[in-house]
């Protein structure tokens, strides 16, 4: 989720447990912990552009991590907050137990994928039940926060977290009905989807994105499910074969061992761009969750020496012009 998201949620578990003395030092103690984990982003390599991929959401996200990191952020903060919020260095780490331990557990709500069980496992954990970013998570969140301060009671807050537990479960009913509308469609078309995921589109639980794979291609759907479902038939594209795709490459080469690297990173849904045929997308997330418009992708140079990286890329995209069609989507309408 967006650090604001990680924030608020660590500071109101925080929250929740203090007396209201202590709620100011509950929300910044656990308001900071619940981002720390996002500090990962700082291990990178200037010579290896995937090395960042390799370790955000890994170690600082495992649940056996917790509260290790809970008092990496006691050490820090609590000679920073001490003076004026009066906790003692227990209480401290309490409340950044707290903040911390919500981290990867909303991270792994959303579709990127996230360590939860490392090192004992390199499974990347995604539940695909949140958006990356949502108003609707956030704001009730923050507004619970507010309140808790103001009136000195935590009575905002478990309403808000209550708000927030509710919403995580309407996310698992609505990705279940979006998988099941999705495999209804790969059926119509005759097609047994060796596996089918369905992913929540930006800001919202109405349209997902589904992604199926049939014998060796992708096929992306969009689907909105409220009161009735909508069906936003998108596109396919042929799977990645490296041996294939990739035949001149030396399987030793460190390009070769870049791709599946990133292969790893995206749990395999992986597809060479129709219009760059040295270029590797990831297929989970493009602006419109009936496009294979990628948000980032690897590039592979033919005439790099067997020492090189291959090149790491992000797609912004037109953003503004995506705006329509998807309210369009979410609100159950014909796009134009």
């Amino acid at each position: 989720m967006d650090p604001v998201t990680q924030g608020a949620l660590g500071a109101a578990v925080a929250v929740s447990k203090a007396r209201p003395q202590q709620i100011a030092g509950a929300i910044l103690l656990g308001a900071l912990a619940g981002m720390a984990p996002d500090l990962d982003v700082v291990i990178r390599s200037s010579t290896d552009p995937l090395l960042f991929l390799e370790y955000h959401r890994q170690f600082t996200h495992s649940l056996l991590f917790i509260p290790f990191g809970a008092l990496l952020c006691a050490l820090v903060l609590h000679p920073l907050s001490a003076r004026w919020s009066g906790l003692s260095f227990r209480q401290a780490w309490s409340f950044c137990l707290l903040g911390y331990a919500t981290h990867g557990l909303l991270d792994a709500c959303t579709t990127y994928g996230t360590l939860l069980l490392w090192p004992l496992s390199d499974a990347r954990i995604a539940w695909n039940v949140l958006s990356i970013i949502d108003p609707l998570v956030t704001l009730p969140l923050i507004a619970g926060l507010v309140l808790s301060k103001r009136k000195a009671t935590v009575a905002p807050v478990l309403l808000a977290l209550a708000w927030f537990g509710a919403y995580v479960a309407l996310g698992m009913v609505q990705r279940d009905r979006a998988e099941a509308v999705g495999l209804e469609l790969a059926q119509s078309r005759g097609h047994d989807p060796m596996r089918l995921e369905a992913k929540p589109s930006f800001a919202n639980l109405f349209v997902f994105k589904v992604v199926y794979e049939y014998e060796g291609r992708f096929f992306v759907d969009a689907v909105h499910v409220g009161r009735t479902t909508r069906v936003y038939e998108g596109e396919s594209i042929a799977k990645l074969d490296v041996g294939r795709d990739f035949y001149w490459l030396d399987p030793d080469a460190q390009q070769a061992i870049d791709i599946e690297r990133f292969r790893w990173f995206s749990n395999d849904y992986l597809a060479v761009d129709e219009s760059n045929s040295n270029k590797i997308i990831d297929m989970r997330y493009s602006l419109l969750p009936n496009d294979i418009n990628a948000l980032w992708s690897i590039e592979v140079d033919p005439g790099a020496p067997a020492s090189a990286h291959v090149s790491y890329q992000m797609h912004r995209g037109d953003s503004r012009a995506a705006l329509r069609p998807l309210w369009q989507m979410m609100t159950g309408q014909a796009t134009d």
